[in-house]
């Protein structure tokens, strides 16, 4: 039987740019600030193919979004963002706007719509929000270099290439976001490199091997429901009359997709246990004046929505709330998602962010929950990145 190479078996992932290392061009992005944020809304199908270029573009532009999706007037931040004065969004179409004609008063927002022209246009049809949008149309200054692809016409550019032309416009500025393309231009060659050296059977070849683990498809499609969530006890050593999970001292989440928050600090019921304070790294004052359980409980119970999944790091926060007379039903634990994704124990929630290569925000709550809680936030996103 022939048995294909490693490397063909198994590519390790860049998690950034989620192409496989031997082809990976962050090195090649280029930081370029803007004045207009820049909305992407890519199209489910166009995620998987390899040489999608609007993740690209979003790596790019500190000051811009990525979402996937097909529907989205459901979308409590996209509807958001769409209703602000001076939202656009970048379409061909009638009455659509050059973008030139915009630069004494140029757009807030501009929503790209990302996937092949069928699946762009059906985006837009589904979606009476962003049919509704005034339009940016243009056409671009020179032909596409997206020679791995195959556009439908001379006039059709990459996601890349579209969002450079109409920032270069808008800013009058076309050499600044050109940079942008280096990138892009280097994962262009690299591609036809590796065909035109291709000895061996082509990519469609398909080999038998054990199945990969993978992120459950969730993270991903259902990335607008997901909480992130971490919770401290007040725990006794045993032996001392209080044994069992503790009671709940410190709750802290944080709605992933649009970065709502929320903390609470409980008051014990029982006597504060001397290591409490110094494991959680919460004053003992600031436990000790927390508020009821019950206002905690019933802020956290507002916080909540009626379709949120709950994701934590094991499953000693939700026994906590269980204990509490909260117990949630939606629930996912990321630590066995990340185990998946790395054939193996992750180690702590900190240790799999590092090991995913994702950037930590800084905590917004304090203590030992905050720092967890802000790379558990981190890590989810991972996963739904890479699901």
């Amino acid at each position: 039987m022939n048995t294909p190479p490693p490397e063909e078996v198994h590519r390790t992932l860049c998690l950034r740019c989620l192409r496989p290392e031997s082809v990976c061009y962050c090195k090649k992005l280029q930081q370029v600030p803007t004045r207009t944020r820049i909305v992407f809304l890519q199209h489910p199908r166009e995620r998987r193919v390899p040489v999608s270029t609007a993740r690209m573009a979003h790596l790019s532009l500190p000051n811009s979004e990525l979402h996937h999706g097909v529907e989205f007037e459901q979308d409590a931040h996209v509807l958001s963002v769409a209703a602000q004065p001076g939202t656009y969004v970048l379409f061909p179409g009638e009455g659509a706007v050059e973008p030139a004609a915009l630069r004494d008063n140029p757009p807030r927002n501009v929503i790209v719509v990302d996937g092949t022209w069928s699946l762009a246009r059906k985006v837009i049809k589904v979606n009476p929000t962003l049919r509704a949008l005034p339009r940016i149309g243009f056409v671009p200054r020179k032909p596409g270099n997206y020679r791995i692809r195959k556009e439908p016409a001379a006039h059709c550019v990459s996601t890349i290439e579209a969002v450079c032309e109409l920032l270069g416009s808008l800013e009058d500025d076309h050499d600044r976001f050109d940079r942008m393309l280096s990138a892009f231009d280097f994962m262009v060659d690299t591609q036809l490199q590796f065909v035109s050296n291709r000895s061996g059977p082509g990519r469609h070849r398909v080999h038998k091997s054990a199945p990969r683990p993978r992120v459950p498809a969730e993270y991903r499609e259902q990335s607008h429901r997901l909480v992130a969530l971490y919770a401290e006890a007040n725990a006794h050593p045993r032996g001392t009359g209080f044994d069992g999970v503790g009671e709940l001292v410190h709750l802290v989440a944080e709605r992933v997709h649009s970065g709502e928050r929320f903390e609470a600090l409980v008051r014990p019921r029982r006597p504060l246990a001397e290591s409490t304070p110094f494991h959680v790294d919460v004053p003992a004052e600031a436990l000790l004046s927390g508020q009821p359980v019950e206002a905690a409980l019933a802020a956290f119970r507002a916080f909540l929505r009626h379709d949120d999944i709950v994701c934590t790091w094991g499953g000693f926060g939700l026994d906590l709330l269980r204990n509490e007379g909260l117990p949630l039903a939606d629930t996912r634990d990321a630590r066995l998602a990340t185990m998946r994704l790395f054939r193996g124990r992750p180690g702590a929630v900190e240790d799999a962010a590092a090991k995913m290569g994702l950037e930590v925000p800084v905590p917004f709550a304090r203590g030992r929950a905050g720092r967890r809680l802000a790379a558990l936030s981190a890590t989810v996103r991972g996963l739904a990145a890479v699901a």
